[in-house]
């Protein structure tokens, strides 16, 4: 069984990228109930047959950075017990990338007692907007 992440604490250097976001090289930098950052470099593993970064990798991304937001929101305002699990994903591809470094940030659409929507922004170096996703969350509040 794999270990789970403790989101009760919200300090990012204490957070490590487990299972598909390790294979992808996403690590968590700023983790806050109303906001995360996390970091990940293209590598070669990341690109489809045509050299750029291959779209599902944007849209594992984008849903890593939600969950956890809304997971570590969840555990801070409704209850320590609950999860969130992710039920759409909408995630548009701006810009194509072969090589560089990325940073995923969310903010809060929408937090209330039954579901979530967050907005992940993927930007490169430059902060040049290359890929956005909005991810809806269904709060698990009962055992």
């Amino acid at each position: 069984m794999t270990e789970k992440i403790d989101v009760s604490n919200s300090d990012a250097s204490d957070w490590t990228a487990r299972g598909f976001d390790a294979e992808i090289g996403l690590q968590y930098k700023d983790v806050t109930p109303d906001a995360v950052r996390a970091e990940f470099t293209v590598t070669d593993k990341l690109l489809q047959p045509f050299g750029i970064v291959h779209g599902g990798v944007y849209c594992a991304v984008i849903e890593s950075v939600a969950s956890i937001s809304g997971q570590v929101w969840l555990v801070n305002n409704v209850t320590p017990d609950g999860h969130v699990v992710g039920v759409n994903n909408s995630t548009d591809f701006l810009r194509a990338v072969k090589t560089g470094n990325m940073t995923a940030q969310s903010k809060p659409i929408h937090r209330g007692r039954r579901q979530q929507l967050w907005e992940v922004d993927v930007a490169d170096e430059n902060g040049k907007l290359i890929a956005q996703g909005r991810v809806r969350l269904q709060n698990i509040t009962e055992s």
